[in-house]
């Protein structure tokens, strides 16, 4: 088992969007989700908001997890976002969120950032890994930091 760049992987890459948008996004059509993946893909190089996407795997993908320049329309001052932390539902309760949430915060610090923030509803889930409340933002969710 091992954390990969999945920039680098076109087929890892492409479930990375293919889930975000089957966990984050609206619903789509067979026929949608594949133009729509074709042209995330494709847009990768010119996108200023994906700094870093990481993904264990293990003969397949497992979870992934990235570092966004921002995430959403609030709080655009804030920079460096953790986001889509994501673990397949087979793969949950093994420890997999910890490895890569791990791996985040030290690509974060390697690129120099000093703390980096999110955002969640869930309940006492990232505290576990040092996040720290700032406020509730207008969409409900909490405003959290981490730092590195």
């Amino acid at each position: 088992m091992k954390v990969i760049n999945l920039k680098n992987n076109i087929n890892y890459l492409k479930e990375y969007f293919l889930l975000c948008s089957m966990e984050w996004g609206t619903s789509k059509t067979d026929e949608e989700m594949e133009i729509y993946v074709n042209e995330k893909v494709n847009s990768l190089p010119n996108n200023d908001k994906l700094i870093s996407v990481l993904g264990l795997v293990e003969n397949e993908l497992i979870g992934f997890i990235s570092l966004f320049k921002y995430d959403g329309d609030e709080r655009k001052d804030l920079t460096p976002w953790y986001a889509t932390m994501y673990v397949k539902k087979k793969y949950r309760g093994k420890g997999y969120s910890k490895i890569l949430n791990d791996a985040i915060l030290n690509k974060a610090k390697t690129l120099g950032y000093d703390k980096v923030y999110l955002k969640s509803d869930l309940i006492n889930y990232y505290e576990k890994f040092g996040a720290k409340y700032i406020e509730k933002l207008n969409n409900g969710e909490n405003l959290y930091f981490i730092e590195l």
